[in-house]
């Protein structure tokens, strides 16, 4: 591939960014990224790109609403800059929960984002664990969704635990657990939960035996921490020895640090789609780092050949 690679980073997460131009060999571009006073971004490309293979790196977390219209002026630019083609990675997709309607008169709002992300001018999409896999439909350009797993596998590797079981804290995340439990050689144990609100669970019972054993509970996300939270009190009364949680996108929005820190959990592994703020740091979090995933991901996405070996 003749086409210069050229990486950019949006305010959402640059030391990511950082971290994937170092793994890359490339230096980050070059950019003007303010604010007005009436809080409008206020964006300029200060280097020329025409003809260019451009990634922009920008999780849409926290502030969700800001970080996509940050994006949205960023691909626009690029585009409106004769940009040959345009990546936007998106480490973290934020509104992928909204994937279906599950109330009446309700809107499917992880659609409307890639709507508009294909609008500004996107021509691929390259993201991580989304929430639900279906959302890769929702695009009219390819996507590249790719999993943390690998990221994740070697470190609970590296722990060497004995007797482990694996355990998905709903329904819907038994096929992300089982994955997991399959790598690691360890039993699969499932909480039944009914959701009695937005943000909030009622878990219900386990499926499975925990007694004794050393339990790693699997999930994408973290947000209140309420599920991973009461699914530590299930296991702790139904004998696990040790209680570990691994995600992907650590959110840790409103009172989560507060609840894994008066938890029974021993660990929570996490990677850095999202940056985990000063405030937010506690003995109990690791953070590993998928800069080098999402780099080879670049890498080959630029020179036109296959992701799929990053998938084991």
């Amino acid at each position: 591939m003749s086409t210069k690679l050229r990486v950019f980073s949006g305010s959402a997460n640059p030391a990511l960014a950082q971290e994937i131009c170092a793994h890359l060999g490339e230096s980050l571009g070059a950019v003007k990224l303010k604010r007005f006073s009436d809080q409008e971004v206020n964006f300029q490309i200060l280097e020329n790109v025409r003809g260019m293979d451009v990634f922009i790196i920008q999780p849409t977390c926290p502030p969700v609403n800001e970080n996509i219209m940050e994006l949205l002026i960023m691909i626009d630019a690029f585009k409106r800059s004769s940009a040959w083609r345009i990546t936007a990675v998106i480490p973290y997709y934020g509104y992928a929960r909204q994937d279906r309607k599950e109330k009446p008169r309700v809107p499917i709002s992880a659609k409307l984002v890639g709507d508009l992300i294909s609008a500004a001018g996107a021509h691929r999409l390259l993201t991580l664990d989304l929430h639900a896999g279906q959302i890769q439909g929702f695009f009219d350009i390819p996507v590249d969704h790719l999993f943390a797993r690998p990221v994740l596998l070697e470190y609970l590797l590296c722990l060497k635990m004995k007797k482990m079981a694996v355990v998905s804290p709903d329904a819907g995340g038994v096929e992300r657990a089982r994955a997991y439990a399959k790598r690691l050689g360890a039993s699969l144990a499932i909480i039944d939960k009914r959701r009695v609100d937005d943000n909030v669970a009622e878990v219900m019972h386990l499926v499975g035996d925990v007694k004794g054993r050393n339990c790693i509970v699997i999930d994408d996300l973290i947000d209140t921490a309420g599920s991973i939270v009461r699914a530590s009190e299930v296991l702790r009364r139904e004998g696990a020895e040790r209680i570990l949680v691994a995600a992907t996108h650590a959110v840790l929005s409103g009172p989560a640090i507060g609840r894994i820190a008066e938890s029974d959990i021993e660990a929570v592994i996490v990677s850095n789609t999202i940056p985990l703020t000063p405030e937010k740091a506690n003995p109990k979090i690791t953070v590993l780092s998928v800069a080098p995933l999402l780099g080879e991901a670049i890498r080959s996405i630029h020179k036109e050949t296959s992701v799929s070996k990053l998938f084991n």
